[in-house]
Order: C-alpha cells, then sequence, then structure tokens
C-alpha cells in the first residue's frame, strides 16, 4: 500500500486575526481532517504564514510548499478554503494549476474539489466573494486612515522621514507622534542651505555630505541624488506631514513574463513590476502638523528652484 505524503497550509493576513488565534483553529481543524483520512501530516510538513496577505503570492511558507510540491515530495495538501490558499482568483487557479500538473492533490475542508463544471464555478464564485471582501476591508481602512489623519492623528503613519524619529502608539501612550532628531535635523537645514543659499545642485550636495561622513537614514555613507530630493520636496520639514500624497496603480503590460518555464521564479518580479506608486492631486492628501526643520519660503524657493 501507497504511503500518502501529506501537508497542510493555514493563513492569516492581520494582527488582529492573529491575536484572535484563527491560526490554530485553522491548524486545528486541518490536522483533524488529516488524521480521519489515515494521513497524519508531520511537523516537517505544515505549512503556516502567519501576518501574511492572501493577495500577495510572496509568502514565505507558500514557497516552502511550493518548492516541496515542485520536486514530487508531497502527495496531498490540505487547506481550510481557497480564501487561505489566496485571497485573488487569479492566484488560486494558478496553484491548483500548478499542483495538478505535479499529480498534487488539493483538499479544501469547506467543500470537495472535483474535476466538474460546476465545481469550477463554485470555486470561481468563492474567488471572487473572497476578491470582494479584501476590497471592502481596504476601502474601509484607507477611509479609516484618511479620517485619523483630517483629525491630526500621526498613528495611520509607519514611520517617519529622516531628521525625525518616529514614536509608536505604544511607545507614546496610545498617540504616535514625531520627534526631532538634533543631529539629522542640522543635515537637513544644511541641505537647504545648501541648494537656496549656495545654489548647489543634487549631485554637489551628495559629494558634500560624503565629504562630511554624513550617514543617511538607514546608516550609508553614499547619499543619493534620490534621497536628496525626497528631503527637498518633504512638507514634514515645514511642519505638514503628507498622508495620501502618493498611492499605488497596477500597470496592465508587463514585459519580460512570459517565457516557458519561468512563471514559478518570476511571479514576485511580476507583481512589484505591476505596481506603480503615482503622486496624488495635493487637494486629496491630509497634512498633519509635526515639528518643523526649515522655514516654508525655504522650501518653496528650494522646490521651484529645482523643477
Amino acid at each position: 500500500m501507497t504511503t500518502i505524503r501529506a501537508a497542510f497550509y493555514a493563513r492569516v493576513s492581520g494582527e488582529q486575526q492573529a491575536a484572535a488565534h484563527t491560526i490554530e483553529s485553522q491548524i486545528a481543524v486541518v490536522s483533524e481532517r488529516a488524521n480521519l483520512d489515515g494521513t497524519p501530516v508531520p511537523p516537517e510538513r505544515q505549512f503556516v504564514d502567519d501576518g501574511y496577505s492572501g493577495a500577495s503570492l510572496v509568502r514565505p511558507a507558500l514557497d516552502r510548499l511550493r518548492d516541496l510540491a515542485n520536486v514530487g515530495a508531497i502527495d496531498r495538501i490540505y487547506v481550510h478554503s481557497p480564501d487561505r490558499l489566496a485571497r485573488n482568483y487569479a492566484y488560486q487557479v494558478l496553484l491548483l494549476d500548478e499542483w495538478r500538473r505535479r499529480g498534487v492533490e488539493v483538499v479544501f475542508l469547506n467543500r470537495p474539489l472535483g474535476q466538474s463544471p460546476e465545481d469550477d464555478l463554485l470555486l470561481q464564485v468563492q474567488g471572487i466573494v473572497a476578491e470582494y471582501e479584501r476590497a471592502k476591508i481596504m476601502e474601509r481602512s484607507r477611509r479609516g486612515k484618511k479620517h485619523a489623519a483630517q483629525n491630526g492623528s500621526l498613528n495611520i503613519m509607519s514611520g517617519a522621514p529622516f531628521g525625525y524619529r518616529y514614536v509608536s502608539v505604544r511607545e507614546g501612550d496610545g498617540q504616535a507622534r514625531f520627534e526631532p532628531v538634533a543631529e539629522q535635523a542640522q543635515v537637513v537645514q544644511q541641505i537647504f542651505s545648501w541648494i537656496g543659499g549656495d545654489r548647489c545642485t543634487l549631485a554637489e550636495v551628495c559629494r558634500r555630505l560624503h565629504k562630511a561622513r554624513t550617514l543617511t537614514a538607514t546608516g550609508k555613507s553614499i547619499w543619493s541624488r534620490e534621497a536628496v530630493w525626497h528631503v527637498l520636496q518633504n512638507p514634514a520639514y515645514i511642519g505638514q506631514a503628507t498622508y495620501g500624497k502618493t498611492h499605488m496603480i497596477r500597470v496592465e503590460r508587463i514585459h519580460g513574463c512570459g517565457r516557458r518555464g519561468a512563471i514559478r521564479l518570476s511571479l514576485a518580479e511580476v507583481m512589484r513590476r505591476s505596481r506603480l506608486t503615482r503622486r496624488e492631486n495635493r487637494s486629496r492628501s491630509c497634512r498633519i502638523l509635526v515639528p518643523s526643520s526649515a522655514s516654508s519660503s525655504q522650501w518653496s524657493v528650494n522646490l521651484t528652484d529645482l523643477q
């Protein structure tokens, strides 16, 4: 009798779901089902992505599972439901087709996966519903963050620009804030002075910073012109941190992704190329008051000179 090499996959995306122990409940039910089928899953074939979005295929546990399935080390995969595998229907189809071609059986606990048109239709419906639910969650989150920004809260920010230290909600007793870093604030003022007073180019500013051995926010000694430009155009330095100044857009045409056999290796690159950051209209962004490092006139003059 041939032994079935079983594995299972479980996933939750948010901190609230993780705190609610929904990942443990998934593991419990898929483990129970595998045991009932007489195919217990050993620890090395238990794949769990805790805190990873189902809208992306770039997940460490999922990558390991796909690698094992690709080399023929797995015969059956237990998953609680299709939306735990992926929120996007196209990704669900991609994974199921990939495993089907490897001879791997996929078992969803909330319904059997067959080969009939009705089964395919049900999978499509579940995938579309999952995408709809995700869209609703994202829209609620966007509106909630915008409302918080309009009320002057920095809690929706995830970090601070060079010259500031981001004090998180936990550190700030429920209220996030930007705290100026004295040494970095002096560097910001020096950059504004070089551009506005000495009429330096971005390249010359980079050379002066490197000569002075000034470190970037990430601790690097080499400054890029892009990094200096980001300092010059960030309104946080005149006391106005901005929320919603950029947003992600999808790019319909993606080059270099159609090579035979390259789908598995190029997914991360495909996803990276399919999204670009676009600057939003200023009237749609929200300004939040923070400590300033430069004057409004100095900031405006520098931007005018460089544009």
